[in-house]
C-alpha cells in the first residue's frame, strides 16, 4: 500500500476562518467602530492560526457529543448549539476556509461528526480521528465513494421559515414601483382580486407588458413602497414594498388600428394575467415585478469581519411593532456595510429614558442597553438586510441597537 504525502494545501483538513474570530475574539465588544476596516495579510495569518489551533475547550456546550449523525430536519444552527456556547463559532470548530463561507459545510443526513478533544482544543470533521498533527502522513485503502445531491445539505436555518421572505419582502429604490407594470382591472369589474382570477395589466410606452421567450413569465404583485428610515441618522435606506400575491402573464399587451371616418384610430389591448397567490387581495394600481429565481441559500452562521453599530429598523408586517421568535426584522446595515448572510448579531434593548423622582432633585437618566437575543442576517440589500430572530429573552422591537455576538 502506498503512502501519500500531502502538501499544507493538500490537507483534507486545512483549517482558515473567519478574520473577525481571530480580531474580535469572544464577540462581547458592544461598542460601535467605524465600517469595513480592510483585511490585513497580518490579520487574516492570526485568523489561520486560531482556525488551525480549533477552539478551546471551554467554548463547548456541556453535552457536546463526541459523536453524531445528521439526521433529516436537522439545520446547521441547532447543531451549532449543540456543539457550542456561541454557536457563531462554528468556522473556528469546523475549521473552515475563508472562501468557502458562502457554501461551507456540505454536511448531508446520515453522515457522522467526529469532536476532536485533543491538545486541549477542539475541531470538528466528518472523518474519524481526522486531524493529523504528525505531517500528514495519510495511509490510504479502497473504500466506496458517492456524492451526495445538493438538494440534501443541511440547511442553516428551518426553510419553511425563511423561504417566504426570500421572495416576499424586498426593497427598491424611490422610483422602481413607479416604473414597473400595474393592474389596471379585474375581469367581470372585479374591483379587489384575489388567487383564480383574471386580471388586466399594462406596462410602460417605453416598456410594454409583452411575452418573452422561453418559459411562463411569472410575477410578484407589491403595494405602498414604505421608506425605510435609519431609526439613527434619518437617512431613507430604501422602500420596502408590500407583498401581495403572484400573478402569471397569459398573453401580452398589445394594440389594434381601426379605421373610423376616415382616421386611424389605435386602442391599447391590456395583458392578461392569472392571479395564482394570493396573501392579500389585490386591486388596479397595484404593480408587478419579475420574480426572481427560487434561492435556496448555503451558508453558515458566523460573526461579522468588522465591528457593527447597527439598529432595527421595522418589524416585517403590516402594523407589526415587536418582534418575536422566528420573526423577520429589517435592519440599517447591508452590503455597503460588509454585512453578508449567515452573521450572528446580538439584539441590545434601547434603554428607556426616565424621570429620576428618588432623589433630592427631579433628574432624567437613561437606563442602560441590555443584550436580549440573537437575530441571523439571510437576505442583504445595499443598505438594509432582512434578518431573522433565532432567540430572544425580552420583546425586540424597531430602534433597538445590534452589536457583534
Amino acid at each position: 500500500m502506498k503512502k501519500l504525502r500531502l502538501t499544507e494545501r493538500q490537507r483534507p483538513s486545512l483549517l482558515a476562518t473567519l478574520t473577525a474570530l481571530a480580531v474580535i475574539g469572544s464577540c462581547g465588544a458592544t461598542t460601535a467602530w467605524a465600517q469595513n476596516y480592510p483585511v490585513t495579510p497580518q490579520q487574516r495569518a492570526t485568523a489561520q492560526q486560531t482556525a488551525q489551533a480549533g477552539v478551546p475547550l471551554s467554548e463547548l456546550a456541556p453535552n457536546a457529543p463526541d459523536e453524531y449523525t445528521i439526521k433529516p430536519g436537522d439545520t446547521l444552527w441547532a447543531i451549532s448549539r449543540l456543539y457550542l456556547l456561541r454557536p457563531w463559532r462554528w468556522p473556528e470548530l469546523w475549521g473552515m476556509n475563508i472562501n468557502e463561507i458562502a457554501n461551507p459545510h456540505r454536511i448531508y443526513p446520515g453522515q457522522v461528526l467526529y469532536l476532536d478533544k485533543s491538545g486541549g482544543r477542539a475541531r470538528l470533521t466528518t472523518r474519524r480521528g481526522g486531524f493529523s498533527g504528525d505531517g500528514g502522513t495519510i495511509k490510504l485503502s479502497p473504500r466506496t465513494r458517492f456524492d451526495s445531491l445538493a438538494g440534501m445539505a443541511l440547511p442553516t436555518l428551518n426553510p419553511s421559515i425563511i423561504e417566504p421572505f426570500l421572495s416576499e419582502p424586498i426593497v427598491v429604490d424611490a422610483g422602481t414601483l413607479d416604473a414597473a407594470p400595474r393592474i389596471v382591472a379585474g375581469n367581470d369589474s372585479r374591483v379587489l382580486l384575489s388567487r383564480g382570477d383574471r386580471a388586466y395589466a399594462r406596462g410602460s410606452a417605453e416598456a410594454p407588458l409583452v411575452e418573452a421567450a422561453g418559459p411562463v413569465q411569472n410575477f410578484r404583485i407589491f403595494r405602498n413602497a414604505t421608506p425605510l428610515k435609519d431609526p439613527g441618522t434619518g437617512e431613507i435606506l430604501g422602500y420596502e414594498a408590500q407583498y401581495l400575491g403572484k400573478a402569471r402573464l397569459q398573453r401580452g399587451e398589445s394594440t389594434t388600428i381601426e379605421t373610423v371616418e376616415d382616421k386611424d384610430v389605435i386602442t391599447v389591448v391590456p395583458a392578461s394575467i392569472d392571479i395564482i397567490a394570493s396573501r392579500e387581495e389585490m386591486r388596479a394600481g397595484d404593480r408587478l415585478l419579475p420574480e426572481p429565481p427560487r434561492q435556496l441559500l448555503s451558508y453558515v452562521p458566523r460573526a461579522p469581519s468588522t465591528q457593527v453599530d447597527g439598529r432595527i429598523v421595522s418589524v416585517y408586517g403590516n402594523a407589526v411593532q415587536f418582534a418575536a421568535q422566528n420573526q423577520v426584522v429589517a435592519i440599517n446595515k447591508g452590503t455597503r456595510d460588509g454585512i453578508d448572510n449567515g452573521h450572528v448579531l446580538a439584539i441590545l434593548k434601547n434603554g428607556e429614558t426616565i424621570l429620576d423622582r428618588t432623589g433630592a432633585r427631579k433628574e432624567t437618566i437613561k437606563l442602560p442597553n441590555e443584550r436580549i437575543g440573537l437575530l441571523m442576517v439571510f437576505r442583504t440589500f445595499e443598505k438594509v438586510s432582512y434578518a431573522l430572530v433565532l432567540e430572544i429573552n425580552d420583546t425586540p422591537r424597531a430602534g433597538d441597537f445590534l452589536v457583534n455576538p
